[in-house]
């Protein structure tokens, strides 16, 4: 029995719903409050290394624990969704998100903090799911890629203001209050959501793969913390080993479990689709090449040039306003529908494969290398990131829309969770290798540095690390382009195929 057969849902209407823009704005804050978490803990990890004396691990837990609770409990806030209806799930998602951010903001150590930014991606999982599923059910099939477009280009605006905004609280307030800025945007998301958006759910929907939840999160959390940890106690000790064999076998048996049985969180089926999988491909090392550039660049901006959290902010938002813009003004749909959808993603990933290339090798001759580099990720991210969002959500039948999101979503979070981890790992090996006093951070060594030359020497071991890391993200970025424009093709050979043939176009 098929996934669709399983569960049938009422399709949108020609026309869409008749509010559906005003409701995408509604749903977009929900969704910003989201994104802005993802990035705006970057600018304060100087603030965060001082005032919490928070070391190297305890940064990337702070911004792991968030994008790690959400990768492992989206699919199963997507299915809840699905089952238990969408409105519901996303005004839940926004209160938590909320109580979350209000711990967060009144933290007093490292384990408070990363506590309540776990606590935080509970409710970030239901929201990342819901907004993208409502997105689906509101509009009617024809306005699917251009309504995605607005939806992927307001993420890139939380990742352009999440810095700006950090930087400014930082400048005028005390650490906290770059999480209790989301309470005020939480209360106007609740009223909107209650007001605006319409019910809809999946009536004969599966029961909760329960099972399922639990492996996917274990097997998530393990393989994260496995990529944090070997720089610090090494790749081949046994703590590291024993966490990657515990991920693998974890996750197996997740697969495993979801090919057996008859309700499924994650339908393995959906793999078998070429079109599915080249987007996941291009999905997960898109978001691996941009979180992990944002994640470094801002360092390398407080760190090494000496900006403050507010001109760190300021320099990074080109990248996202980049893609806001050309999103927002339709061009990127129109070089999308021009291009293709594997020539697109082919593009976009070599764009930001050159842009990670330029801010590597381009950072220490000032600003202007930086701004081309973003420049050239940002038109990357306009194109392929849409690109690929539809291509999953078109791959997956409506009435499992709420599950389709969460699988966007788990891997967009995964990808830039891993980007962070393994690109920090490049980066502190590399350090650790050029400055054995290191210890846990940049400014420990700087602050056991003897003199200048020594301070010098600290920072250009901290810049090798950064260009070092930032080359590794390329390539990644390059080859998952490649693969995913391959599968891209495939698909729509095989859907011409189907089609001529008199057959059905997909699967």
């Amino acid at each position: 029995m098929t996934t669709s057969s399983r569960a049938q849902e009422t399709a949108p209407t020609v026309q869409g719903h008749p509010q559906r823009w005003l409701i995408l704005g509604v749903i977009s804050l929900a969704q910003l409050t989201v994104v802005l978490d993802n990035t705006v803990l970057n600018v304060a990890i100087p603030s965060l290394t001082s005032e919490l004396g928070a070391a190297t691990a305890d940064i990337q837990w702070m911004i792991n624990a968030y994008s790690l609770v959400q990768s492992g409990l989206l699919l199963t806030a997507g299915s809840a969704a699905d089952r238990y209806g969408r409105k519901k799930m996303l005004a839940t998602g926004l209160a938590l998100f909320g109580l979350g951010s209000l711990a967060a903001g009144l933290a007093e150590t490292t384990g408070q903090l990363i506590a309540a930014r776990a606590g935080m991606g509970v409710g970030g999982a239901l929201l990342l799911t819901t907004t993208l599923a409502v997105v689906m059910q509101i509009f009617a099939p024809a306005e699917h890629a251009k309504a995605i477009g607005i939806w992927s280009a307001v993420s890139a605006l939380g990742f352009a203001c999440g810095p700006l905004i950090g930087g400014f609280m930082l400048d005028h307030f005390w650490w906290g209050a770059i999480f209790l800025i989301n309470l005020p945007v939480v209360a106007l998301g609740l009223l909107a959501v209650v007001t605006l958006v319409p019910e809809s759910k999946n009536r004969q929907g599966d029961r909760p793969d329960l099972v399922g939840a639990v492996l996917s999160t274990i097997g998530m959390a393990a393989l994260v913390y496995a990529i944090i940890s070997g720089p610090e106690y090494g790749w081949t000790s046994g703590r590291v080993s024993a966490t990657a064999a515990v991920a693998v076998g974890v996750l197996a048996l997740f697969a495993y479990w979801e090919s057996r049985i008859p309700y499924p969180m994650l339908d393995l089926a959906f793999f078998r689709n070429q079109r599915f999988t080249g987007a996941v491909a291009g999905l997960v090392l898109i978001t691996f090449g941009m979180g992990g550039a944002l994640f470094l660049l801002t360092q390398h901006l407080q760190f090494v040039l000496g900006y403050g959290p507010l001109e760190a902010g300021l320099a990074t938002a080109p990248l996202a306003l980049t893609v806001v813009l050309l999103n927002f003004s339709g061009v990127a749909a129109k070089w999308l529908a021009g291009l293709g959808t594997p020539v697109a993603v082919l593009l976009s990933m070599v764009l930001m494969s050159a842009g990670l290339v330029v801010i590597a090798t381009l950072t220490g001759e000032g600003y202007a290398g930086t701004l081309l580099g973003l420049l050239l990720i940002g038109v990357g991210c306009a194109l392929g990131n849409p690109a690929m969002a539809h291509a999953i959500m078109s791959a997956i039948p409506p009435a499992r829309a709420g599950v389709g999101a969460g699988i966007n979503g788990t891997l967009a979070e995964f990808g830039n969770g891993l980007g962070v981890a393994v690109l920090g790992a490049v980066l502190n090996s590399r350090f650790a290798a050029l400055v054995p006093v290191a210890a846990a951070s940049l400014p420990a060594a700087l602050a056991s540095a003897e003199g200048e030359a020594e301070r010098d020497r600290v920072i250009d071991a901290f810049s090798s690390g950064l260009e070092r890391s930032q080359l590794v993200g390329a390539v990644a970025v390059l080859l998952g382009g490649a693969v995913a424009a391959v599968l891209l093709r495939r698909a729509e050979k095989e859907s011409a195929r189907g089609a001529g043939a008199g057959g059905p176009a997909g699967v």
